[in-house]
């Protein structure tokens, strides 16, 4: 059995120009092109976190929202003694 060859449209020869193999693109392989399933295993042995790295990003995550919330708050408290002492008199 023949391997066919693609069919390109009209002006296109089936040269690369720009590789879009980016590196941060999800597409991305370094040593070439990897299949579906290999591309998933790569992905979810990348992304797998130890229970203390998870820990420790989740407060990461609130410390900082409660640093913001903190600073808001703090701001609305100043603006209402600002009103009451200085601006309503």
């Amino acid at each position: 059995m023949t391997k066919k060859k693609p069919e390109f449209p009209e002006g296109d020869d089936g040269r690369t120009i720009a590789n879009m193999n980016v590196e941060g693109m999800p597409w991305y392989s370094p040593g070439g092109r990897l299949s579906r399933a290999e591309r998933k295993q790569k992905d979810r042995d990348e992304s797998s976190l130890t229970k203390q790295e998870s820990r420790y990003y989740t407060w990461g995550a609130l410390k900082a929202a409660l640093l913001v919330t903190g600073v808001m708050c703090a701001g609305i408290v100043l603006f209402i003694l600002f009103c009451l002492k200085v601006w309503f008199r």
